[in-house]
């Protein structure tokens, strides 16, 4: 079910310009990225988002945004609506619309909802409390799903509502952010084209793109407030991006990891025990390793080790070792995962390293995964290929679940455009 709902925007003429507040995800801001974006403006969302590690930083960011509520700096819209998103890029040709509004939340069964990925519980606990402190959703999940199945005539389908507005009306606003996408925002307060896109999505299922630990904070603050005998109320909703797959494919980047307690020359030696190990030649870029395990990828899994003076290229696992270290019920697409094989074979077999939020970090870029374990901290990159989608959605049918962050979806929606303001469901 979708549902619309009173949106909290900034107002134009209290920040120094949209683009200026908004951010990318708060789980692929660095802390070179972080700075900057406070920079940028004083009421950036970054504030909100990641408001620190402190006890006291997720009730500080709810006064901040009450804040800014009072000020005028984030306004509530008057009427409840969905709202029409679209992101662009010129220089790369690409486009994705979708539609921001709430979700009902509940099992994969009775939700339609499902997660392929594992969760952390620290990531968890830390968005919920943001959540219960801010009383807001701060930024949407994004969630994929299958609109091929069309209606009668494309009006009647919610991708064809969005086509049609996005041609034929002025957005409520647009922004050019400084990696070159366009973001562009409709307000879609209309009943009729509401009840029109929440009747094509009724009945759908939908894959969690990007945002477990959101999902899994929605499912816990629903769940306490249950167990609190308050029923029903707006911890039944979740705040949601929505893209049609069929009509803007989704792109998969791949996500590495950091291993700050593992030297690379140490990593190398114990890989050799099961899989094929490849010094590259000195002076490789990591441009031209990424192209060489890219390569290797196409036959079968590969990583990338970084750390030293160079890179190593991990190839060929042996079959045996392999099929030993997998859990007895995994499906063969989830055994084949790249994620997979280093979770239980490279990280758990041959290294001894429980995959855990401390010992394990995570990067979605893999220059500065490098430039992490090469300026002075030590340990190893492990530089991986993108999954495959076809194999997500089958290990999410199959009802299992990847290991963490093991996929990227993209492109991912912008922090800031749209929050949502707890209050009764539809406001």
């Amino acid at each position: 079910m979708l549902a619309p709902f009173r949106g909290i925007r900034y107002a134009r003429d209290r920040v120094s310009g949209i683009a200026n507040v908004t951010s990318p995800p708060y789980d692929v801001i660095n802390d070179g990225i972080l700075d900057h974006l406070r920079a940028a403006d004083p009421h950036n969302v970054v504030r909100l988002i990641l408001p620190g590690e402190d006890a006291e930083a997720s009730q500080a960011a709810g006064r901040l945004l009450g804040d800014w509520l009072s000020a005028g700096v984030l306004i509530r819209d008057r009427m409840p609506a969905l709202y029409l998103y679209e992101q662009s890029d010129t220089a790369s040709s690409w486009l994705q619309r979708g539609i921001i509004g709430l979700v009902r939340l509940g099992s994969p069964e009775s939700a339609g909802i499902l997660p392929h990925e594992n969760v952390m519980p620290g990531p968890v606990a830390g968005r919920r409390e943001l959540m219960e402190a801010t009383r807001s959703n701060l930024e949407p999940i994004f969630l994929i799903y299958d609109g091929e199945e069309a209606g009668d005539s494309p009006t009647e389908t919610a991708t064809g509502i969005l086509d049609q507005v996005a041609t034929e009306r002025a957005p409520l606003l647009t922004i050019i952010t400084e990696d070159g996408v366009t973001h562009r925002l409709w307000r879609l307060s209309d009943p009729e084209e509401q009840a029109v896109i929440a009747a094509d999505l009724a009945g759908r299922r939908a894959l969690i793109a990007d945002g477990h630990h959101r999902y899994a904070a929605y499912l816990q603050m629903q769940a306490e407030m249950r167990a609190s005998d308050l029923g029903a109320g707006p911890w039944d909703y979740g705040l949601a991006f929505l893209v049609d797959s069929a009509a803007y494919p989704p792109r998969l980047g791949a996500i590495h990891r950091v291993l700050p307690g593992l030297p690379p020359e140490r990593a190398a030696e114990l890989a050799k025990a099961a899989f094929t190990v490849q010094e590259l030649p000195a002076g490789t870029s990591l441009a031209e390793a990424q192209q060489l395990l890219a390569a290797a990828g196409r036959e079968g899994t590969a990583f990338l080790l970084a750390g030293g003076p160079g890179f190593t290229l991990l190839t060929h696992p042996d079959p045996v070792q392999l099929a030993a270290s997998m859990p007895a019920r995994a499906s063969v697409y989830w055994r084949r995962l790249d994620a997979s094989v280093l979770q239980q074979l490279l990280l758990g077999q041959l290294w001894g390293v429980a995959d855990s939020e401390h010992d394990v970090l995570i990067d979605h870029d893999a220059a500065n995964a490098v430039r992490t374990v090469s300026g002075g901290a030590g340990g190893t990159a492990i530089i991986s290929n993108p999954v495959s989608f076809a194999d997500v959605i089958e290990i999410a049918a199959n009802s299992e679940r990847v290991p963490r962050k093991s996929t990227s979806f993209g492109p991912k929606p912008r922090t800031g455009l749209v929050l949502r303001r707890f209050g009764p469901c539809n406001s």
